[in-house]
């Protein structure tokens, strides 16, 4: 009774957490009376508690039954790891574009759950390369053979290569995410090619991807333009000076990436890229004109 009349000592999100328990309490007087505070509650002190890293389930139940219109909530709950799913997949259509963006980085999740990309691809909020990416998900097969052939063809000795071939011709596309995600650096050298973008943004987003694997990928030249823009964009990635001077030499690199990495290079890999043939001419002349201005700085 304390907790429902606000006179127990506790923070606005312990609060609404103890109060949806309550509100499921056997006791009828006590269930009505939280029923009645929870109304009251600030909707940041439900945002709050959700964050927290083991939220009651009552908590989970009464947002999803009672805030699940509120952008804020929604968001609270999708993210969640331990929001029930019925939940999840309700929340996800009530979703902002940041809500849904958020939840499309955890794409362990968004490839264990069918019924979650379904429920995000009848949003209203999404982009058009969020949505791109959505039904990427739910195809059953890609054209992907060539690219895993290509991907393979000096990896591995030959009785390995045709066993992942086999193994990777035969997945779905949620399969290869996970594999992209869990599997080992063999399979990420092949999964990173794969024609499906999501599978390549799975291959980056690898708990287990090491730095030499970026580095690799920064100098690959048969990798896409997005995959290495995704590398580019990454602050972690882009520490390492290797991954810098990979995707500035790299001429499928997207040049206004390059652009903008280069006055991160040291003096002698400018001078090497100011006669590189193999680099755009905007990137090449933009390296000369740093060389000069640099020349011309040290000389004042």
């Amino acid at each position: 009774m304390a907790v429902c009349t606000g006179s127990a000592r506790l923070v606005p999100a312990e609060r609404a957490e103890v109060l949806a328990i309550l509100s499921e309490d056997s006791d009828e007087v006590i269930r009505e009376r939280a029923d009645n505070a929870l109304i009251s509650q600030p909707l940041d002190s439900f945002v709050t508690a959700l964050k927290g890293d083991a939220p009651a389930a009552q908590l989970f139940r009464y947002c999803g039954r009672h805030l699940i219109e509120k952008p804020e909530i929604a968001t609270a709950l999708a993210k969640h790891w331990r929001c029930p799913p019925e939940f999840v997949v309700a929340a996800a259509k009530q979703l902002p574009t940041s809500g849904v963006q958020e939840l499309m980085e955890d794409l362990d999740k968004l490839s264990a759950s069918p019924a979650l990309v379904s429920a995000l691809l009848r949003s209203t909020s999404l982009t058009v390369h969020q949505r791109e990416m959505l039904n990427e998900l739910q195809r059953e097969k890609a054209e992907a053979e060539d690219a895993f052939i290509e991907a393979a063809k000096s990896e591995m000795d030959p009785a390995r290569r045709i066993s992942l071939l086999q193994r990777l011709s035969r997945m779905r596309v949620v399969e290869r995410v996970q594999l992209a995600l869990k599997g080992n650096r063999e399979e990420r050298m092949a999964l990173i090619r794969d024609p499906c973008k999501v599978v390549q943004r799975a291959v980056l987003q690898s708990p287990r991807i090491t730095d030499r694997e970026i580095e690799d990928f920064s100098a690959m030249a048969n990798l896409s333009g997005e995959v290495l823009r995704l590398i580019a964009q990454n602050r972690n990635y882009c520490s390492n000076y290797t991954v810098v001077r990979g995707l500035i030499t790299n001429p499928k690199t997207p040049l206004d990436v390059s652009l903008h990495l280069l006055p991160n290079i040291t003096a002698q890999d400018l001078k090497a890229l100011a006669l590189n043939k193999n680099v755009p001419d905007t990137l090449r002349i933009a390296a000369r004109r740093l060389q000069l201005q640099r020349t011309q700085n040290r000389g004042g």
